[in-house]
């Protein structure tokens, strides 16, 4: 993630600088404004001498975009003690849908990232002394990433869409409300046009279809300039964003016959090896739960609105973790708009979202208490 003035930031990206209203930092809106504004949401009850109408507990972990590495296991040792007493879980880690109108996330699609590589020889050679007579590792790996996915997005892998889940009646009426500005969102992020014509097409091959993306190449010279070399190994990376009813095992599976019989057709003597290094499930909740009721009814007490019922198109592991393991209610409750740019350059939060994002926090808390009754307070998480 480019976290380094030189790498394109107009201010230091670890000073929290205001413009226009608008607050630049790296994770200003991925994570650290939501996990403020729940701490002062938290603290304006305390603040007005007020008791809390749920208890709170908070989890905090920085380690989601190494993995999370050990949060599965305190998970499951902290079930039956942390966990125990938890009604709800909310998770505040992705942005609207809309630069303006809010948003709840009830799905996210999982991850399965693979490595494709291939091997040609023991040390790289000089293009001048030895291309036209050898088999090139290069050229076998860029034709295998052209056969996975075409120009109009659809992926080639023979059998990726067949566990893919219909959608139904009741699941395209949540589209109809959505609002999504074609030219906002192409503005968002820089692009002419999209792939698809129509708001509802963009919203099911972002949310509920799987996808592929090619991400790189390592063992290829990519600095400037020219460099003739054939590299002896270069490592193809790409990964398909897989949704609910597709099964890690079969996409792998999926994904390996078909990188093995595009190759072996090539007739190349080079050495192939393809592995899937992560693999995340997609997750999705219920709408109908009591907490989605309640983060409806705040967030038209702060916006004075309904939000968008929304689905995500990355993949928030802890989500399916925390649901697995606990077997509680899972809830995403963003407050960041479309074009915070989380993850890039100029990452902001708007200074307006931030603030009613904390009156929004302190609203759920008490509509999930007057679902429940006050008398009978219930713990979230």
């Amino acid at each position: 993630m480019p976290a380094r003035k030189e790498d394109g930031w107009k201010t230091d990206p670890y000073t929290l600088t205001e413009i226009d209203g608008k607050l630049y930092g790296r994770g200003t809106t991925d994570n650290k404004g939501p996990v403020l504004a729940w701490i002062n949401a938290v603290g304006t009850f305390r603040a007005l001498n007020m008791t809390l109408p749920v208890n709170v507990k908070f989890l905090l972990e920085g380690m989601e975009e190494a993995g999370s590495l050990g949060l599965e296991d305190l998970l499951k040792e902290e079930n039956e003690e942390f966990f125990s007493d938890v009604t709800y879980i909310v998770i505040s880690d992705n942005i609207w849908l809309s630069n303006k109108k809010p948003a709840l996330t009830y799905g996210t699609r999982g991850n399965a990232a693979f490595f494709v590589e291939v091997e040609c020889c023991k040390k790289d050679l000089h293009s001048g002394s030895f291309g036209g007579i050898v088999h090139e590792a290069m050229s076998d790996l860029v034709s295998l990433l052209d056969s996975l996915v075409d120009s109009s997005g659809r992926i080639l892998i023979p059998g990726i869409y067949e566990d893919v889940a219909n959608i139904t009646d009741e699941e395209m009426k949540l589209y109809a409300p959505i609002d999504f500005n074609f030219d906002e969102h192409k503005a968002n992020i820089g692009v002419k046009e999209f792939l698809y014509k129509t708001k509802n097409d963009i919203l099911l091959n972002l949310w509920r279809n799987p996808s592929l993306s090619i991400h790189g190449i390592e063992g290829a010279f990519a600095e400037p300039g020219i460099k003739t070399v054939i590299p002896s190994k270069v490592i193809g990376k790409f990964s398909i964003r897989q949704v609910p009813n597709m099964n890690l095992s079969t996409v792998e599976n999926q994904v390996k016959e078909h990188l093995k019989n595009v190759f072996s057709k090539r007739n190349s003597p080079n050495k192939l090896t393809v592995s899937m290094q992560v693999g995340a499930m997609p997750w999705l909740a219920n709408i109908k739960d009591p907490q989605y009721e309640a983060a409806r009814r705040a967030i038209k007490t702060v916006f004075q609105q309904d939000p968008d019922m929304i689905r995500d198109g990355s993949t928030i592991p802890v989500a399916k973790m925390f649901e697995d393991i606990t077997k509680k209610s899972v809830m995403m409750f963003p407050i960041g708009a479309a074009d915070d740019g989380e993850h890039s350059q100029n990452e902001k939060i708007n200074r307006l979202n931030y603030i009613n994002g904390t009156k929004v926090f302190a609203s759920f808390l008490l509509e999930i208490s007057k679902l429940h009754g006050a008398s009978n307070p219930i713990t979230a998480s």
